[in-house]
């Protein structure tokens, strides 16, 4: 990637201070486009939160429910992918989730990372479908899908609790027949990203 090594892996225990001080510094950027919560976004992002998130989402990766991840540049904490509501049987399907500070912002990060994250749905975990839901004013994060080739399929209406109302949001999803080489060597193919 031009922003430079992007990688993820499992969330630690010690991502607390890390991850407190991307959320707590971009407030103005995050805030408009995640769903509301209990609490002020100080106290639901401080380092001490961090102790409640992680151990829910571990809890939900062990029952097989969820599959998160921090995302890490050049080895440096700036974002999560969070694979949630992970559904077995006839459905096989799961939702995608990202976020990525304001610095790693514009220069592939979030696309590659949701690259990793969807192919290691379809590979490793075995799943057949994975949607993103997106406010249609978030045209960069409708960037980072479109560049990915996730399909739009629907509008939510008044789907989530977001910035102090009920706000729509776009359905995208793909399936493995419509990226059978995977995400990231489609980016590598055309050359927008490489192998490390």
């Amino acid at each position: 990637m031009p922003a430079g090594v992007v990688e993820l892996r499992v969330p630690r225990l010690f991502d607390a201070r890390a991850w407190s001080r991307v959320r707590l510094r971009d407030r103005a950027y995050l805030e408009n486009w995640e769903p509301a919560a209990p609490g002020a976004w100080g106290e639901r992002n401080s380092p001490s939160a961090w102790l409640g998130q992680w151990s829910t989402l571990r809890a939900l990766a062990r029952r097989g429910a969820t599959l998160p991840f921090v995302i890490t540049l050049d080895g440096r904490l700036v974002g999560q992918v969070t694979v949630g509501n992970v559904v077995r049987g006839s459905l096989c399907s799961a939702w995608v989730g990202y976020w990525v500070a304001a610095d790693a912002a514009g220069g592939g990060v979030a696309t590659a990372a949701t690259a990793l994250a969807v192919d290691h749905c379809f590979v490793d975990a075995g799943l057949h479908r994975v949607e993103a839901t997106v406010r249609p004013e978030n045209a960069a994060s409708l960037a980072v899908l479109g560049k990915l080739g996730f399909r739009q399929e629907g509008l939510f209406r008044r789907y989530l609790d977001v910035a102090g109302g009920w706000r729509d949001h776009l359905c995208l999803a793909l399936t493995t027949e419509d990226i059978p080489t995977g995400l990231v060597n489609r980016l590598v193919a055309g050359g927008k990203a490489s192998l490390v």
